[in-house]
C-alpha cells in the first residue's frame, strides 16, 4: 500500500513540475482566478438567496411555493350554531383563500391549503397545540374545494379550524410542502 502511495505522489510531483510557467506568475494568476471565482460565488449564492426569498415565501397574507400561491382574502370568527358553523360545538376561525396553480401539475384548493399551511393557538404552556379543521364555512365553494386548478388558473375557497379559546390569536405556520421547511408565519388577531 506504501508503495502505491509513494508511487502516486511521484507522478503527482512530476505532472505538477510539468505544467511549466514560473510559479511567481502562477501564483498571481491563480490568485486572481480564485478571487475573480469568490467574487462570482458570492454574487450568484447572494442571487439565489433572493430568488428563493421571492420564490417561496408567507408574508402579507399570501404564501407561495414553487408549484402554487395562495392568498388569504379574508378571516373571521364563526360562533358555534350560526351561518357556516352550523353543526360545530365551538366557535371556529374561518378564512377566505384563492389558490393559483403555477404548474402542470394536478392542484385542487383544498389540498394545496392542508400541504402548505398549519394552524396553531399558542394556549398551551407545555405542547404545541394544533388546532383541528372545521367543517367548511362557506357553502359556495361546496363545489371548487376539489376542483383541480388549471396552470396560471385561480380558484377561492374556504377553512376552518376549531378554536379553543377566543382569546390567543391563531398562528398560521406556512411550510414548503407536506414536512417541508417552515417558510414564514403569521399571527392572526380573533376578532
Amino acid at each position: 500500500m506504501k508503495k502505491y502511495l509513494f508511487v502516486l505522489l511521484a507522478v503527482m510531483l512530476v505532472v505538477l513540475s510539468a505544467c511549466g510557467g514560473s510559479s511567481e506568475s502562477k501564483n498571481t494568476e491563480n490568485e486572481e482566478s480564485k478571487d475573480s471565482a469568490d467574487a462570482a460565488n458570492e454574487e450568484s449564492k447572494d442571487s439565489a438567496e433572493t430568488n428563493e426569498n421571492e420564490d417561496v415565501y408567507f408574508k402579507d397574507n399570501e404564501a407561495k411555493i414553487e408549484d402554487l400561491k395562495i392568498k388569504i382574502k379574508e378571516t373571521k370568527v364563526i360562533p358555534a350554531g350560526e351561518e357556516g358553523n352550523e353543526t360545530g360545538e365551538k366557535p371556529v376561525f374561518a378564512i377566505w383563500y384563492e389558490t393559483t396553480n403555477l404548474t402542470d401539475k394536478d392542484i385542487d384548493p383544498s389540498t394545496a391549503w392542508i400541504a402548505v399551511f398549519t394552524a396553531l393557538q399558542d394556549n398551551d404552556p407545555n405542547a404545541v397545540n394544533e388546532l383541528e379543521m372545521g367543517s367548511l364555512p362557506d357553502g359556495n365553494h361546496l363545489d371548487t374545494q376539489t376542483e383541480t386548478i388549471k396552470k396560471d388558473g385561480t380558484v377561492e375557497n374556504s377553512i376552518a379550524y376549531e378554536l379553543d379559546d377566543l382569546e390567543t390569536p391563531v398562528t398560521l405556520v406556512a411550510t414548503q410542502g407536506v414536512m417541508g421547511e417552515e417558510i414564514g408565519r403569521q399571527d392572526f388577531e380573533i376578532k
